[in-house]
């Protein structure tokens, strides 16, 4: 789970907390958009880049869970000269800034998230495609499931820090 850094930038200087979702859909052209960028993740510890800011814009902008290449191809179109390494780099640079979440599978495919809101996911089994399921998010839900759990993990040496839940489906034909 992700710190509450962005509540540090203060809304009387001006700024937009990163996690508001309407404040930042979609990167704002011209040099203030550019400011902006770079105040937000600053904010959180990542150097700010043109392209950075161009591939955490993206991601902010769309409700699906993009892969690497999927996100090149959307910002490649405003930002023809990048190139697939620099935003695997940039996609490096945010998760560890906690600016985006990588979803890894066994499979040793990725999709990337931005939401900074614990959430739950679904993934389409034959498609790889996940969305956020639409549900609220409960943080004892280890503990109803399994009540020793925790207690069983610490004993082994584990402290539980969080938790992800995935549901897996598909489609049906229409």
């Amino acid at each position: 789970m992700r710190d509450n850094t962005s509540e540090q930038l203060s809304d009387a200087a001006g700024a937009v907390h990163p996690h508001d979702n309407h404040a930042l859909m979609a990167v704002s052209p011209g040099p203030l958009g550019e400011r902006h960028w770079r105040r937000v993740l600053e904010a959180r510890g990542c150097r700010y880049t043109a392209q950075r800011g161009a591939v955490y814009g993206y991601l902010r902008s769309v409700e699906s869970h993009p892969s690497a290449e999927e996100v090149y191809q959307a910002v490649r179109a405003r930002v023809p000269r990048i190139s697939l390494a620099t935003v695997y780099k940039a996609l490096e640079a945010l998760e560890q800034a906690g600016l985006a979440n990588k979803l890894t599978y066994g499979d040793g495919s990725a999709r990337y998230d931005c939401r900074e809101d614990a959430h739950y996911h679904l993934r389409d089994v034959e498609t790889g495609a996940v969305e956020d399921l639409p549900t609220q998010f409960d943080s004892q839900l280890l503990a109803k499931l399994d009540p020793d759990l925790a207690r069983r993990l610490e004993a082994r040496g584990i402290e539980v820090t969080g938790y992800r839940l995935e549901v897996l489906g598909r489609r049906k034909p229409s």
